[in-house]
């Protein structure tokens, strides 16, 4: 059974709990959830010490930042909002992505398109793990992960978009065009510029269009005696780069 989750959330503070726990630890005391017959949104509960929390529905970034194991290197989900913003594929999209890891681009994708399938390929068997317990945290049913090296090939056809993080995806490129339909979106993340040119050559030699690269940096600003932006900021993480299949 799936085990659901509750966000404790407070104005400088918050922690993702289990419904199913009782005593909480907090830096501001002790939440005693034993208390609360049900675990209502919007209800209020206070610490041992008297700071007081608010139930809420946790969002896919609660369950990122605070549950889900992460392995060093991870999409991010402003690299991994992009790739939605720039396909527009719809929610019932048929998804290949590969090299999977923590399974973070899998399971952004799995959350926001659920009427879709997504299926990842990771060689990896102790990855291929660690992205199956993530899944199984979010219960997505629409994820599911292959412990198999894409490089020997692609089984699904007729897909809408491939997202490929992995060394070596150039060499992947031509069974991805093979596998999407007229009209369906790739998409390499690059960490380096090196990748992003080998990729690109190969896909000159493809029939693609809408070919680009881009480049999301996030840049936060601090509002305290004065407004000016942080001096440590999200900024490179990798090279987005996008083609379309035209036929």
């Amino acid at each position: 059974m799936k085990q659901r989750y509750v966000l404790l959330l407070a104005r400088d503070e918050s922690y993702l709990v289990a419904v199913e726990d009782r005593k909480i630890n907090t830096n501001s005391g002790i939440i005693d959830l034993g208390k609360l017959k049900k675990k209502r949104i919007g209800q209020k509960i206070r610490t041992h010490l008297g700071k007081e929390f608010v139930i809420a529905k946790p969002t896919l970034i609660d369950f990122m930042n605070k549950k889900l194991k992460r392995l060093p290197q991870i999409v991010m989900p402003k690299d991994a909002a992009m790739i939605l913003a720039y396909t527009g594929i719809p929610t019932n999209a048929k998804v290949v992505d590969a090299g999977t890891g923590s399974g973070f681009m899998a399971i952004f994708l799995g959350y926001y398109l659920k009427d879709g399938k997504i299926v990842s390929y990771e060689k990896r068997k102790e990855f291929a793990n660690i992205a199956r317990e993530n899944i199984k945290i979010l219960g997505l049913k629409n994820v599911k992960i292959k412990n198999k090296d894409i490089l020997h090939g692609i089984d699904e056809k007729n897909v809408d978009l491939i997202t490929l993080d992995m060394k070596d995806a150039e060499k992947v490129v031509e069974n991805a065009f093979k596998s999407l339909k007229p009209g369906g979106w790739l998409v390499v993340y690059s960490p380096y510029i090196e990748q992003t040119i080998k990729v690109l050559d190969k896909l000159k030699q493809m029939n693609f269009t809408d070919v680009k690269t881009i480049e999301v940096i996030c840049r936060e600003w601090q509002h305290q005696k004065y407004t000016r932006p942080r001096t440590v900021g999200l900024m490179h993480t990798g090279f987005l780069t996008l083609a379309r299949k035209v036929m």
